[in-house]
């Protein structure tokens, strides 16, 4: 199949896919108990205080009007007004989203590097004691839930070891160095919690390629064998190294809800929980969606590349 028919075709796929997924959103929501009317205007409220309330907000509008309201909404970019404050939700994810992205980036840019590095080192020292130590604390690393690994970190380095500041609170006005000191512990445990995978995975996708036949001859050529890793085995396993990198940068932006919230950071997450609490329903579609959305994005982009980097990939039997 030529390349750019599997490119569109995966551009199309991701859009089919991004539509089933509002469905299941909204679908979802609706599917709550409860009702935001009664819960907002308490259990003393009227018959007739709760019915107005439900009329101003169109919640007495058939489920398919109002689906597809929301989705033309979307399309144009705009998620409506928060119910419970009134705002603009647009306006809020551009301001929360923001500060997400920002700890995203710097836990991706710690992670990933050191991830592909320690899984190259790994495969250099297999069997040996720093390919078993790597793996043990990669294995221990893994079993550690993000909530557990922040409130330990919370507890030696900022209320112990008072090295940092917590609450990790950003604001406007804050210069760029204040902004990398208030992420440093919510960027290091999704750090710790993103490192081991991918590492395991790199040196799993490196240490199949090292079975290779031109592998072995670089070997009876007496080459060095970290050269050989870094020169002939991870371009090769670079599709497999795309994918878990990608997976686990999806990760980092669909997952920071525990984050964000142990740390009191005020990003997506935090700003989803806080509408879960109050019922909020437009900002929980809205932040559901976008979740979805950087996620199938990230998903589709590794597939490309990994299709780019492997030619094998565009000739499946």
């Amino acid at each position: 199949m030529p390349l750019a028919a599997l490119l569109i075709q995966r551009l199309a796929l991701s859009v089919l896919l991004m539509l089933a997924v509002s469905v299941v959103i909204f679908l979802g929501i609706e599917a709550l108990p409860g009702d935001f009317a009664q819960t907002y205007l308490g259990q003393s409220a009227t018959p007739q205080a709760v019915a107005n309330i439900r009329q101003e907000l169109g919640l007495d509008q058939p489920a398919v009007t109002r689906y597809f309201g929301w989705l033309g909404g979307v399309v144009q970019g705009d998620f409506g007004n928060s119910w419970a404050s009134g705002s603009s939700v647009s306006r809020q994810i551009g301001l929360r989203l923001g500060n997400t992205l920002f700890l995203a980036f710097w836990a991706a840019l710690v992670s990933v590097p050191l991830a592909i590095s320690l899984g190259m080192l790994a495969v250099h020292y297999r069997g040996r004691w720093p390919d078993r130590l790597i793996n043990v604390v990669s294995l221990g690393a893994i079993s550690l839930p993000e909530f557990f690994v922040g409130y330990i970190l919370i507890l030696f380095v900022a209320v112990q070891g008072n090295w940092v500041t917590f609450p990790s609170t950003v604001y406007d006005g804050m210069s760029f160095g204040q902004r990398l000191e208030a992420i440093v512990l919510p960027c290091a445990t999704l750090v710790l919690v993103v490192l081991a995978h991918m590492m395991r995975m790199t040196r799993a996708a490196i240490l199949n390629v090292m079975s290779s036949p031109y592998v072995e001859t670089a070997e009876l050529k007496g080459l060095d064998t970290l050269r050989i890793i870094a020169r002939h085995a991870a371009p090769n396993a670079v599709a497999p190294i795309i994918t878990v990198v990608a997976l686990n940068l999806a990760y980092l932006v669909v997952g920071v809800v525990v984050v964000e919230v142990v740390f009191v950071y005020p990003g997506m997450g935090q700003y989803m929980v806080d509408a879960v609490t109050v019922r909020d329903l437009p900002v929980v579609q809205a932040c559901g969606l976008i979740f979805a959305a950087v996620y199938i994005l990230l998903n589709m982009s590794a597939d490309i590349l990994a299709i780019l980097a492997n030619p094998r990939l565009r000739h499946p039997r």
